[in-house]
């Protein structure tokens, strides 16, 4: 299951793993649609559980592989009167609803006595923090990163394996509008590749997560900045 397949990374994500043989790929949006079989608002609260039980009815009660890619990436300048709701709302969607699906996952896998892959994506964000405006933005990929380093910990004795993958721009409709408000040369200028990352990129890190690492690379974080980040 891919969260947030209707567009973007989401949608490379989901056209990427379908390409494999022998794989079913349920992708999700907001709205059913293109690239989007299973629809659901993950900024509403019991939203997760139902996404994650329409999801297993559709794979006929199994599923092996979980994409936590769903987020929002929306600026609350300090001075702004809802800026507790905005820090609200994009910790509901970016995290919560992630560790929500995570944990209905490790559930469903510890039942069936199987093992199980998960793939956050993150962001570079998580390491190097954003603008002033996106506090929310970078904590919430600060604490997916934590989560599933904690997963990995926790369940790989049970063949339950997590990763992550931290983004830095990548060229999809949030990171077009981003470039354009922030100047995008000098943000360029920034990225020692030259440019941004292509979805198509991040997607083949996750393919790669997904199918071909090894188990004892459980708990890794791959970054896919243009070394504009390195740690």
């Amino acid at each position: 299951m891919v969260t947030g397949s209707s567009r973007g990374i989401g949608a490379a994500i989901a056209s990427t793993l379908g390409d494999l043989l022998d794989t079913r790929v349920l992708g999700h949006g907001t709205r059913s649609g293109p690239g989007a079989n299973l629809a659901a608002d993950l900024s509403q609260p019991g939203a997760p559980a139902r996404l994650w039980a329409e999801a297993l009815e559709q794979a006929g009660g199994a599923i092996d592989v979980l994409v936590n890619n769903a987020g929002i990436f929306e600026a609350s300048p300090l001075d702004a009167d809802d800026w507790s709701d905005s820090w609200a709302r994009t910790m509901q969607v970016n995290l919560t609803a992630s560790a929500e699906l995570c944990r209905l996952a490790v559930l469903h896998w510890q039942e069936r006595g199987v093992g199980g892959r998960i793939v956050n994506i993150a962001s570079r964000a998580a390491y190097r923090g954003d603008s002033p405006a996106h506090w929310h933005y970078a904590a919430s990929k600060g604490g997916m990163v934590a989560m599933t380093k904690t997963i990995a910990r926790g369940y790989a004795a049970q063949g339950i394996l997590a990763f992550a993958v931290c983004p830095g721009f990548t060229m999809t409709g949030m990171a077009d509008d981003y470039l354009a408000s922030r100047g995008g040369d000098k943000l360029l200028a920034d990225i020692p590749l030259g440019r941004v990352a292509s979805p198509e990129e991040v997607a083949a890190t996750v393919r790669f997560l997904c199918i071909d690492a090894p188990p004892s690379m459980t708990g890794a974080v791959l970054d896919v900045n243009g070394a504009s980040y390195v740690r």
